[in-house]
């Protein structure tokens, strides 16, 4: 009798202990590139852990211009968060190939998505979706109302009026433009990804790239490099030396009128300027119809699951949870300028964000010109384009050596792409 009483005992003992094992809370890092979006994250996260109180989820973002070489380096030793942040097309599309993400096909919300938001993280073929969509943002100009009225301009449509804006800001002593040019990314992407598809003519430029009907060094494309390099004349003195998050620092203080980026730098700048800020779309050529206007409404962000996780199953949870109206509505209230990708209706609440997402009405998208087939091999030419439109911007080569060192770069292994109905494109 007594040794049945020690038998149920010890079976007490050990059920017990794996209930209490079950129930203990797992912790899964979420990483990410955007090391100012901490707060945000911290509000949709506090979301999810609420509903799941066993699921802890941790945003430990990384330097942007570090977040990609530490990812593979991490993934590659079996490492890494257990939710990676997934840029669009072949950045993750290689890591996918590696064997670093997860196929998420089978999450059963993905049917809220267009072909447009799975298509920046499925196969060419689609037969597999390795991050699920979160968001897309807009390029475009955000300027400080004040300075604006202080020096008597208003917000330009075209390229003349653009420069005939800043020179009157710069006679005013004022710095016009705070871009800098110490991380190679970002007069490439907030300066040439953005104005640069009123010159090529948006979507209907980028695709001729990838089909081989256009080349980087066609006049179109250098003419959109020839504007950007106008700009240097109105950037801060010693840009060379200023890193972003530098540079994210002089607009919200006041020390310059204008902040060429997109609606992804909302969620911080409202946080520090204490002044009133309006956004302006990218400027047209001067002879350009209007109403034939582009913007680059880009499909940006996504998560994924590391392939490596020790716990697969909450990684699904979260992901899962990724694709519900509850997640689309948490991530546009607490990133504004984020747009979620999903077809539920979700209320823009902020003002600024509402202002770019209206651009949508107004003029066509198209997505960030060298991000879709055009980075898979090496030199990518993303890459190629970071090098050499900085060199240019700081005043070492011209837009027709830019344009020709990119197209060369491509042309060592490159070959076009036939396109099929099912390519995803805007």
């Amino acid at each position: 009798m007594k040794k049945l009483a020690l038998i149920l005992i010890l079976t007490l003992l050990v059920s017990t202990v794996g209930i209490a094992r079950a129930q203990s809370p797992v912790t899964l890092v979420l990483g990410s590139w955007r090391t100012e979006d901490v707060d945000g994250y911290g509000k949709i996260l506090a979301i999810f852990n609420k509903e799941n109180p066993n699921i802890q989820v941790k945003f430990e973002p990384t330097l942007n211009t570090e977040y990609d070489a530490q990812l593979v380096t991490a993934l590659k030793g079996g490492q890494g968060p257990d939710l990676i942040t997934c840029r669009p097309f072949d950045v993750s599309l290689i890591n996918y190939q590696a064997g670093y993400l997860t196929n998420v096909s089978d999450v059963p919300g993905l049917s809220h998505y267009p072909a447009t938001a799975k298509g920046a993280w499925s196969t060419d073929d689609g037969s597999a979706i390795f991050c699920v969509p979160m968001g897309g943002v807009i390029h475009g100009f955000i300027y400080n109302q004040d300075i604006f009225t202080q020096v008597g301009v208003t917000p330009p449509t075209t390229e003349s009026e653009f420069f005939a804006m800043l020179d009157k800001i710069k006679a005013a002593g004022i710095t016009p433009l705070d871009i800098t040019t110490k991380d190679s990314w970002t007069t490439p992407s907030m300066g040439f990804e953005n104005i640069g598809v009123n010159y090529w003519d948006g979507e209907n430029g980028r695709l001729a790239l990838i089909t081989g009907k256009a080349k980087v060094t066609d006049p179109q494309y250098v003419a959109a490099l020839t504007s950007l390099a106008r700009w240097s004349a109105y950037m801060p003195d010693g840009h060379e030396s200023i890193g972003y998050a530098d540079a994210q620092q002089i607009f919200p203080l006041g020390k310059a009128a204008i902040y060429p980026s997109g609606s992804w730098e909302i969620p911080l700048f409202e946080s520090q300027a204490k002044f009133k800020m309006a956004a302006f779309k990218p400027y047209i050529q001067d002879k350009q119809d209007p109403k034939a206007c582009w913007i680059d409404d880009h499909v940006d962000i996504a998560i994924g699951g590391n392939a490596k996780s020790a716990h697969p199953a909450e990684v699904k949870t979260f992901l899962n949870w990724l694709t519900t109206q509850e997640f689309a509505q948490a991530f546009a209230d607490n990133q504004p300028g984020f747009f979620p990708l999903a077809d539920y209706k979700v209320d823009i609440k902020d003002p600024l964000a509402a202002q770019f997402l209206s651009w949508r009405q107004q003029c066509k998208g198209s997505i960030r010109i060298f991000y879709q087939f055009l980075s898979r091999g090496t030199p990518g030419a993303v890459t190629l384009m970071n090098d050499n439109v900085t060199s240019m911007m700081q005043g070492k080569q011209t837009p027709a050596q830019v344009a020709k060192a990119i197209q060369d770069g491509l042309d060592t292994w490159f070959k076009p792409v036939t396109l099929s109905p099912a390519t995803p494109s805007k």
